[in-house]
């Protein structure tokens, strides 16, 4: 049976926005940290590129708190904007500085695969609009995927250098990927119902693709196993700096609009 926003239980719709929220305050972080690299990505077409990339993250954040809106009626300019970092639910992973090129790739690579899996799944949301979203936005996911793979095999196969780095990225940000797999309030019955994704199966498929990738092409050992520890309203230090820079514009003129 498909629902729509109008069948949602009222337990179901608070599940959702916190779902939907989770993702979007993710894609704005990451974002912002891909966005730093513009005028200094190693080469320009890669400049072009992780502009993009990070252009198409915040196009996803839009989807995912449009559909929010449609729930309970929040402005997501407002939620982006004028929120400051303990109302934000990000995991810790998106929210580290964007270190060198290394950390950069791989933590677009360690999430994209992620997002990409998820959205797949969640095509077959039993809730169309969520469903239609995903549709669009899997596309685009994909080709991030591709992308950064390619630029982590390039580094753990190149020089010295550039595979002690990718090592280094991988014990820096490995222990925070399980955060991505941590369900919010109310998720089980949201799975039940076939409104969201199964969050074990895509962490199964992740952790396949990804060993694969790193181990098997790349020849990564990966660290230890990865814990979520606390949960996603305990931030690092690098969260409040961050949304001071991107909303400082918005907060000097919160009355602006857009001609």
């Amino acid at each position: 049976m498909t629902a729509t926003a109008g069948t949602l239980t009222p337990a179901q719709t608070q599940g959702l926005i916190r779902r939907l929220t989770a993702l979007a305050d993710d894609e704005i972080v990451l974002a912002h940290r891909g966005g730093e690299w513009t005028g200094h990505a190693p080469i320009l077409e890669e400049d072009i590129a992780l502009a993009n990339i990070a252009q198409d993250e915040l196009g996803h954040a839009g989807l995912y708190l449009g559909l929010r809106a449609d729930l309970d009626g929040s402005d997501p300019d407002r939620l982006a904007f004028f929120r400051d970092a303990g109302a934000y639910t990000c995991t810790r992973l998106v929210e580290l500085p964007k270190g060198d090129w290394a950390v950069t790739m791989l933590r677009q690579f360690l999430y994209d695969t992620f997002e990409a899996l998820w959205l797949d799944a969640a095509t077959r949301s039993t809730y169309a609009p969520l469903a239609a979203v995903a549709a669009k936005a899997v596309r685009e996911e994909k080709f991030h995927v591709q992308h950064t793979a390619l630029w982590v095999e390039r580094l753990a196969l190149g020089t010295e250098e550039s595979a002690r780095r990718i090592h280094v990225a991988l014990a820096e940000l490995w222990p925070h990927t399980a955060q991505l797999f941590q369900p919010v309030e109310g998720e089980d019955e949201l799975t039940a119902a076939g409104l969201l994704p199964d969050l074990p199966a895509v962490h199964a498929r992740w952790h396949d693709l990804v060993t694969r990738h790193l181990q098997g092409r790349c020849g990564l050992p990966l660290p230890a196993t990865a814990d979520a520890g606390a949960g996603r309203d305990t931030h690092t230090e690098h969260l409040a700096p961050l949304l001071a820079e991107m909303q400082a514009v918005a907060r000097a003129h919160p009355d602006a609009e857009v001609w």
